[in-house]
């Protein structure tokens, strides 16, 4: 073999174990014109070259290529350090004095857009050693699904691996909301409005100031009492008083308190005053000694609304990033648009295959430290991004990979089985990994002879008079309707086959089961016998199929995670 053979080979292999039998051609012509840039005056007779090798390592499988790199270029298997992206340093951030949180409210359960989010607030918790307190924000009663208060936490903790020091419902802690606004009120800090919408915004847009607001604090703290038993909804609001003639005419005397007859899920009826978000978030970060906090950018003017009832409070401002939002394209992450869908009958629940959230995730396998993973790569950037479901995917997925490849077992799983009888074939033992890389935990043997099983697309693949092998078992040719026994050696295939493919013996062991994919629909075929070993909720990979997850030990029910 030539010098430049040699090397084309070598990168092929290495890209080709690398990517689970599927080399990428722009990659391996990057890393030869690296180590000779003297081959890149002739690309096009290098691509074709490069070609060639893809398409006779392609016939080998990942396993014997591996073994072929070990012995021709084992330092391209070297692990070598990879720089791993790291967060940026959190201003005035301390080993054990960080006190941050993440605050959903309870329409649903967590979705990858919240996972996004907590990924990131975890992973700057993780760093310091501090405190995150789960916050379920629930002080607006409309949009609440009563089965999110549970399902939240759970969600939560299994994305930060029972990260979560403290789950508080803000529903709980109305007196406290109580307190705050009264003292706002007794200092002069804040004021009951009772103009109308309509005419405290006409003054505001002029700069004015309505006249509610330097009447005396006794005359306020007199409404404050109606609020609760008097004035009827809409007819009353607690405004903190800022810079009536700020520029920005949202920072104008923001209401922070009103009255809400609206039937509350969790608490009926009890409350009738109800803060609004930017009173109850600065409530709850000063009662909890937050310190720093990771929020949307969207949230940027709200941030300097509450700066003012710190300032009024002389209480120190947390330090704050603000990141940019993700827009998922072609994936619906709604919670009130999915629960209609849930309701309709359209999806079998929150756990459905179909839909974006973690519990789906999960059951398919999805590790949450590949999507906490995906949240440091993105990093606190507050640039906006529009992802398509494909792109986050195949990112989500080669970062779940990472996590569970080495953790799970390969088996042979045969959809839509077409049996085949190999005439001459010898009867033997056959032996394989349980995992290419960790021969340590055993092997599989299967006793064959002639039956076999292979799937339906391998069976309508085969053509007359070409060799083909079943994965480490045997050589056979196709011979009119007949499969006939070549040989055992994969050296003798190696020369003339044209496709490996996997199969099982057909002796009556085989286990059926089923495999749910992405789109609902089930896949049926016979799985080895060695998957009796494995438990509910174990991962492992099915040869040239998948990972998938056992979800249901008694009917053998998997769901497809990815390749």
């Amino acid at each position: 073999m030539s010098d430049e053979k040699a090397l084309i080979r070598k990168f092929v292999l290495q890209n080709s174990v690398k990517y689970d039998g599927k080399p990428n051609i722009g990659a391996v012509i990057g890393k030869i014109i690296s180590e000779k840039p003297e081959l890149k005056k002739d690309i096009k007779k290098l691509q074709e070259e490069i070609q060639k090798i893809i398409k006779e390592i392609s016939k080998i499988k990942v396993a014997d290529q591996l073994k072929e790199l070990q012995k021709i270029a084992p330092e391209l298997l070297e692990k070598k350090e990879v720089e791993k992206k790291t967060l940026p340093e959190f201003k005035g951030a301390a080993n054990g004095k960080f006190v941050t949180r993440f605050e959903p409210s309870p329409s649903g359960p967590l979705h990858i857009g919240h996972a996004f989010v907590l990924g990131l607030i975890h992973a700057y918790n993780r760093v310091y050693s501090g405190k995150l307190i789960l916050r379920i924000a629930d002080t607006n009663a409309e949009n609440i699904d009563p089965n999110a208060y549970k399902m939240i936490p759970e969600d939560a903790n299994w994305l930060t691996n029972n990260g979560i020091s403290e789950v508080v419902i803000q529903s709980d802690r109305m007196d406290v909301y109580y307190s705050y606004a009264e003292k706002l009120l007794r200092t002069g800090k804040a004021y009951v409005c009772t103009c109308s919408s309509e005419n405290f915004k006409s003054l505001s847009d002029q700069k004015q100031p309505c006249p509610c607001r330097d009447l005396p604090m006794e005359v306020h703290l007199e409404r404050w009492k109606k609020m609760f038993d008097e004035y009827e909804e809409g007819t009353a609001v607690v405004r903190i008083k800022t810079d009536i003639g700020h520029k920005n005419p949202a920072m104008r005397d923001w209401p922070a308190v009103r009255i809400k007859d609206t039937k509350h899920p969790r608490t009926g009826t009890k409350y009738r005053v109800w803060p609004l978000m930017n009173f109850s978030v600065v409530v709850d970060d000063i009662e909890s000694g937050m310190t720093h906090i990771i929020r949307g950018k969207d949230h940027y003017d709200n941030a300097k609304k509450q700066e003012y009832v710190y300032n009024y409070l002389n209480k120190k401002i947390p330090e704050t990033i603000f990141v940019g939002r993700i827009n998922f394209e072609g994936v619906e992450v709604s919670c009130s648009k999915t629960r209609i869908r849930i309701e309709a009958g359209e999806f079998s629940g929150w756990d459905d295959i179909r839909v974006p959230f973690l519990r789906a995730l999960k059951k398919r396998g999805y590790m949450p430290e590949a999507f906490v993973n995906f949240s440091i790569e993105v990093g606190p950037s507050q640039n906006d991004k529009t992802v398509s479901a494909d792109e986050f995917f195949k990112n989500i997925n080669a970062l779940n990979k990472d996590v569970i490849d080495s953790k799970s077992n390969r088996y042979f799983f045969v959809s839509n089985p077409v049996k085949i009888d190999v005439k001459n074939a010898p009867e033997r033992p056959c032996e394989l990994d349980k995992h290419p890389t960790y021969p340590e935990r055993g092997k599989r043997v299967f006793k064959t002879k002639e039956k076999f099983l292979i799937t339906k697309d391998d069976f309508d693949s085969l053509k007359d008079k070409k060799l083909y092998r079943l994965m480490d078992c045997l050589n056979f040719t196709k011979k009119g309707k007949d499969f006939v026994f070549d040989s055992a050696e994969y050296e003798k295939y190696k020369d003339k086959g044209e496709k490996i493919m996997h199969w099982l013996p057909d002796d009556g062991k085989n286990i059926e089961v089923s495999v749910l994919m992405p789109d609902n629909k089930k896949i049926k075929g016979f799985a080895e016998e060695s998957i009796k070993e494995m438990g509910e909720g174990d991962i492992c990979q099915f040869e040239r199929f998948g990972f998938v997850r056992l979800d249901s030990k008694k009917n053998m029910e998997f769901w497809f995670g990815h390749k």
